[in-house]
């Protein structure tokens, strides 16, 4: 299993529970595909760097976790038929990048 971290943005539109919601039901398509979720990052409400489907805002989320490589086509094929997904980008991470993303989780649980 290697580790991953995707990043994607959904539209302003949605309340807070529509947002929550989103989230939950793309953290379950991996955990039904076998991945193990790592963490989440909800960064909130933020701007553009240029307008989206005539939007200059979105609620960008963050999630790590360990998945077999099948599971990213199933993910990003979920996120392609959601419409509330303006954008979304999934990285796999190299042993630096996910020794990094651990040392910004523990300085953030600390902080």
């Amino acid at each position: 299993m290697n580790q991953y971290e995707t990043v994607f943005i959904l539209t302003p539109v949605l309340s807070d529970e529509q947002m929550k919601e989103a989230v939950e039901k793309f953290k379950g398509v991996l955990t039904n595909a076998g991945a193990e979720i790592i963490s989440e990052e909800n960064w909130g409400l933020k701007k553009l760097a240029y307008p989206i489907e005539k939007k200059s805002t979105g609620f960008y989320v963050l999630v790590e976790f360990k998945a077999a490589p099948e599971t990213i086509k199933t993910l990003e094929t979920a996120y392609r038929r959601d419409e509330k997904v303006l954008r979304y980008i999934t990285v796999k991470m190299d042993k630096y990048a996910a020794e990094y993303a651990e040392k910004r989780r523990n300085n953030k649980k600390e902080a």
